[in-house]
Formats: C-alpha cells, structure tokens, sequence
C-alpha cells in the first residue's frame, strides 16, 4: 500500500470510497464534505491523504486546522473525515493513514489533533476523551463522549476554550 498527498483528479475516486464505506444515510454528506475539503482554500494547509493498493484507492483521510475563538491562532487540527473501501478494511489501511497524517502535523509544529469519533478506534493512536473536556466544539454533539484529543510533541496545551474549524466543517450536520 502507498500513502501520498490528494490531488484534485481524485475527486471522482475519494467520493467512491465514502458511498462505499459510510451507511447510506450519511454517506452523500460525507463524501461531499471530504470533496469540500479537497477543494478549499485556506491559509492553513488542508491535509488530505489517499490510500492506494494495486492502483485502486482503497482510503482517505484528512486533517483540517482549528483555532481557539479567544486569539484566533491556528493550534491544531481535527481528524475528519477518514474512510477505508469496506472490502479493504481489517487491513490496517485506516491506522496507517491515521499514523502517517500525525507524523506529517507532528513535523508543522502543531501540538494538539482532535477528532470527533468512537473512543475505542481512536484511543489506540493515543486520542483520549479526558483532554477534550476543556475545548468546546463549534456545535453541539450527538456524542460528546465521542470528542477527543491527543497531545502532539509534549508542548504545553492552551488552557482551552470554544474552536473554531475550516468552512467545510462549519456545517452542524457533520457533528
């Protein structure tokens, strides 16, 4: 399996591996913020990486910067979203995009990724739901014990407060 950078022409391919892995009731909104994603301008580097196995695209996944409202500084990221094609899955395609995402924020300096998903997926990467307690969410969840947060580099955290994401993500649908 070979991990890299997403391009626009993929656009096509990432939407497929969304359709494919998420239920049908979530999936179109998925795979259409995943795509919003792709093609957002920001300041701050959008990360969004591919799986590829035998020429197919199995995975994707991407991290997109976050601020805190009170200085709005970028200070982090948030993992969302990440699918793996359901025939690929079991494979450890997720955790090796998961992993090879961290290492590329670890090396920009970024000191703290949150994601909003289930705890015992995303604990096994060092994500913990005890951290995320002081850092508010732009919107209310469904599952706040679903939102977690990992400490990158051993820096001192911001004492916490309300984030604020990528426009792609301003959507309360998503949370």
């Amino acid at each position: 399996m070979k991990i890299r950078e997403a391009a626009i022409d993929d656009t096509e391919n990432i939407k497929n591996v969304y359709l494919e892995a998420f239920d049908h009731s979530e999936a179109q909104m998925v795979s259409d913020f995943a795509i919003n994603l792709l093609n957002e301008n920001h300041p701050v580097k959008i990360i969004s990486l591919v799986a590829i196995e035998n020429n197919d695209m199995v995975g994707h996944i991407a991290f997109s910067p976050v601020y805190l409202t009170s200085t709005d500084k970028h200070f982090g990221y948030i993992l969302a979203p990440l699918a793996v094609s359901p025939k690929f899955q079991k494979n450890k395609i997720g955790s090796s995009l998961v992993m090879h995402g961290l290492d590329i924020i670890s090396n920009t300096g970024s000191f703290i990724v949150f994601v909003y998903g289930d705890p015992q997926y995303y604990s096994r990467f060092g994500f913990k739901t005890d951290l995320s307690k002081k850092y508010v969410p732009p919107y209310t969840l469904q599952f706040p014990e679903g939102w977690q947060v990992m400490n990158l580099n051993s820096a001192v955290l911001p004492e916490g407060g309300k984030i604020t994401c990528v426009n792609s993500l301003n959507d309360p649908k998503l949370w």
